[in-house]
């Protein structure tokens, strides 16, 4: 960015809306871009850093087979990971598709979040989820073109996603702590378990503007089943303002992340 003689930039740096934030991510290069420019930029990323990246510094044999894992992998983004589901998807070996997933997190385009393990529930899902670092340059590379209404057609996944990556890169941020989600089988869930300084913090994302206590549920039963280990759980969601929703369960603005 230029800089005039006085040392005050030449444009400010864009305060977006949440919409904007979910369909263009937070790169630097695309929060600074005219908007009709910014999904060329996002595609500009996928074809020349990661696509050309990894034909330079990786031996993938098949590179059509890949890309056909990239573009789903980007579309299952957040989700459980299934394997069988992704290997059927691209025509290549469960054992090839884990491969191709730590060379993700390998290059850091995405970031694995374990199953939370501290539980007393014996019916929980063990396999972990994964994340793109960026929603832009995830639906780059699951060939969407990114726009406000591409978000709110389906919000709540995608808000979830930017939670999740927001809070990853806040404990690497602070250097210590651990990311997880909570999920049983008969579907029980917390979005992500924070585990920090021998405290746990669930929270619970919700697309909501008007929280209530039905959206705590899963939370208040966590926080009671896990006695003296939360001090508040939270539930992120559009909410004008922070609100107590009941003792320990706090609604927090997305904006306060």
């Amino acid at each position: 960015m230029p800089w005039p003689a006085d040392g005050a930039p030449a444009r400010p740096f864009p305060a977006w809306d949440l919409e904007t934030r979910l369909a263009h991510g937070s790169l630097p290069g695309v929060v600074a871009a005219a908007e009709q420019d910014r999904a060329d930029i996002l595609r500009a990323f996928i074809a020349v850093h990661l696509e050309e990246e990894i034909r330079r510094e990786t031996q993938v044999r098949d590179f059509g087979v890949f890309l056909r894992f990239l573009r789903f992998a980007a579309l299952e983004s957040g989700q459980v990971l299934n394997y069988t589901a992704v290997s059927q998807e691209a025509g290549t070996s469960g054992h090839t598709v884990k491969a191709y997933y730590q060379m993700l997190e390998d290059m850091f385009v995405g970031f694995h979040v374990p199953a939370f393990s501290g539980s007393p529930r014996k019916n929980m899902l063990s396999t972990s989820r994964f994340f793109f670092f960026d929603l832009g340059v995830r639906h780059a590379a699951a060939g969407l073109a990114p726009s406000r209404d591409m978000v709110l057609g389906n919000p709540g996944p995608l808000f979830e996603q930017w939670v999740g990556i927001e809070l990853w890169k806040r404990l690497h941020y602070l250097g210590n702590g651990q990311l997880s989600y909570f999920r049983t089988r008969d579907g029980a869930e917390i979005d992500f378990v924070i585990e920090r300084e021998g405290k746990l913090t669930p929270i619970e994302v919700k697309w909501t503007e008007h929280p209530g206590p039905t959206d705590a549920r899963h939370v208040r039963r966590f926080i009671t089943e896990h006695p003296g280990l939360v001090t508040t759980g939270y539930i992120v969601c559009r909410c004008p303002a922070p609100q107590l929703i009941e003792d320990k369960v706090l609604a927090l603005p997305w904006q306060c992340l």
